[in-house]
């Protein structure tokens, strides 16, 4: 039996339901269907609903308790329309998550008028929720790198299956500590430390001394977009101490950082001046533009290339491009291994431009503990269900 009762003054539609006793119901604490009804709350409890054009719904019924056959003692029954300790509908909730995976939660609280702390609560449990149900027996294969969680050296590592692009498991920190996490992460959802075959990430000493220890049977892949972004620093430390005497180069930086297809006409015809003096400047973007073509080139001669560029950038007497030749050519074997893997963490930093701009929007999160759930919730594609 349902009743409704519409107050347009307090801009609110309440509907009371009614209990059939005659029913079965499940245990909230165990979730044993079939149980057997034992009385009501005297008190009538009330659910906050998706909202009725603009009116704020309520779902109000006397709470059923069962006499629960596996603990021996009187529990609150499930309901249909919501979750146990919750005062809003799941399907409030399934909106809730919805509309936190496209805006902040603070603007999200307040379209659906309610304190985002109390959404927050919302989200952490279905995130919970999701990876107690999380599976890892498949991994084999992972990208790791890190994300900053708020201003100062504090980090996030985020784990990424590599073949399914999706996260499976983030924690503060970017150390060795944080590959033991997730070994254990992994054990708790059905995994083995053995099984870890291969991984991606930057060259941080941190992550490849805790895979060392940890997971002693994988192969690194070194991720040749940070390959890049260090021949990237070199070439725009070469400009920065160039352009003390020579003018022209101010206010050319990404110039010289940008694919040439992706500057403008106007950057273009700057480039091509620049590029035919005899700029140091010019010298290292060359070698940039050289070694980019490493990725282009067939495999099986991929390593005689590199140890050409190598020897080149070694000689160049740009100060810069010797030392990142000398760092790059420490890590060659791991470098050329994407040759036979391809594997990169361009989809975690994808999802990492996401999650900093949804963190931009939201200017900042209170804890590293909400920036770890929207992680999952941006990107562990978690079964969210209700």
């Amino acid at each position: 039996m349902k009743s409704r009762a519409f107050d347009a003054h307090e801009n609110r539609l309440d509907i009371y339901i009614g209990v059939d006793t005659r029913a079965t119901f499940t245990c909230s604490v165990c979730d044993t269907p079939h149980q057997t009804y034992y009385d009501l709350d005297v008190d009538d409890q009330a659910w906050r609903h998706l909202d009725f054009w603009e009116y704020k719904s309520f779902l109000h019924a006397p709470h059923p308790r069962v006499q629960c056959s596996v603990y021996g003692k009187v529990k609150y029954a499930l309901v249909p329309w919501g979750r146990c300790n919750s005062s809003f509908t799941i399907a409030f909730e399934m909106h809730v998550l919805t509309l936190a995976k496209d805006m902040p939660v603070l603007c999200a609280a307040r379209l659906v008028r309610e304190w985002d702390k109390r959404l927050w609560r919302i989200i952490h449990h279905y995130v919970a929720r999701a990876l107690d149900r999380q599976d890892l027996a498949p991994l084999t294969r992972v990208a790791m790198d890190e994300t900053s969680s708020r201003r100062g050296h504090h980090y996030v590592t985020v784990v990424m299956d590599s073949d399914t692009r999706r996260v499976v498991f983030a924690t503060p920190g970017k150390d060795a500590a944080a590959i033991g996490a997730f070994r254990e992460h992994l054990r708790a959802h059905g995994g083995h430390p053995k099984q870890i075959q291969e991984y991606t990430s930057d060259m941080s000493a941190a992550f490849m001394r805790g895979m060392a220890d940890v997971f002693p049977q994988a192969q690194h892949t070194v991720d040749k977009f940070h390959v890049m972004k260090l021949v990237n620093e070199a070439v725009d430390e070469v400009r920065r101490a160039e352009q003390v005497k020579t003018p022209e180069l101010k206010k050319t930086r990404y110039i010289w950082l940008k694919n040439e297809q992706d500057l403008t006409k106007k950057q273009q015809d700057t480039l091509a001046t620049l590029s035919a003096s005899h700029l140091r400047t010019a010298k290292a973007y060359q070698l940039k533009i050289t070694f980019q073509g490493l990725w282009r080139y067939p495999a099986r001669m991929a390593g005689l290339y590199f140890d050409l560029w190598s020897y080149w950038a070694a000689h160049s007497r740009l100060e810069p491009m010797i030392a990142v030749a000398k760092t790059l050519k420490a890590f060659r074997d791991r470098i050329l291994r994407w040759f036979e893997t391809g594997m990169t963490t361009g989809m975690l930093e994808a999802m990492n431009g996401l999650i900093q701009a949804a963190k931009r929007k939201a200017r900042g999160y209170r804890t590293t503990k909400n920036l770890i759930a929207m992680i999952y919730l941006i990107g562990g594609g978690l079964r969210l269900q209700g």
